[in-house]
């Protein structure tokens, strides 16, 4: 499974790209705002650091005005992945765009009768919101484990990037189902990196060692 990070924040990238494990980005209008940046800035930058899949999102909601901002999203960089809602003009503009050769994360999906309709305009990433789910009283991870299911069933080639990841408990249930992708905060990443039983067993073996080395 791909682990993509879910920032627009230079600095934690470059964090995570450190560590080696970190295989693609994804960000938002907020994010980009958040950092204090444009997309035509920091999305190359971003490409050239990662060196993976860098989805960039349109803000455009009407379909010509969302074609021409997707085609200059994807001219900033060979890695950009153009993110698009999961609305009639977002897939619209998948279905005119893709044989173009641009690459699409159709996002904020909420259902299974959605992400069909995304894998056959020819989304190249399909993004389920599973925290949002988990908000009004739904598991998230059901959507994923049925959308495992459909796009197994039909042989799709969109993957399954599940978004709204908030613990290392949705990451580890989507890896069990099979999905494809997880984005998730730097916090998150560093979650799964610790666990108290780790720390306990790596506290025992050096006081160990310093009383055979007292001994």
């Amino acid at each position: 499974m791909q682990i993509f990070l879910d920032t627009a924040v230079f600095e934690e990238i470059e964090e995570a790209v450190s560590l080696g494990l970190i295989d693609g980005v994804t960000t938002n209008p907020s994010l980009i705002a958040q950092a204090g940046k444009s997309l035509e800035q920091e999305i190359p930058r971003i490409c050239e650091l990662v060196k993976g899949p860098v989805s960039a999102e349109v803000l455009a909601t009407e379909y010509e005005a969302m074609v021409l901002e997707a085609q200059k999203l994807a001219a900033l960089h060979e890695h950009v992945i153009v993110k698009v809602p999961l609305t009639e003009a977002g897939l619209r503009t998948v279905v005119k765009l893709r044989p173009q050769g641009v690459r699409f994360n159709v996002t904020l999906c909420f259902s299974v009768s959605q992400a069909l309709l995304a894998a056959k305009a020819g989304a190249t990433y399909i993004s389920p919101f599973v925290g949002r789910w988990d908000d009004i009283d739904r598991p998230g991870l059901d959507m994923v484990a049925d959308l495992v299911t459909v796009y197994q069933n039909y042989g799709f080639d969109t993957q399954i990037l599940v978004a709204s990841v908030r613990s290392p408990l949705h990451v580890s249930q989507a890896a069990i189902l099979g999905a494809d992708v997880v984005t998730l905060p730097l916090k998150v990443l560093k979650q799964m990196i610790k666990h108290p039983l780790t720390d306990l067993g790596l506290a025992r073996f050096l006081e160990d060692a310093r009383r055979a080395e007292q001994a």
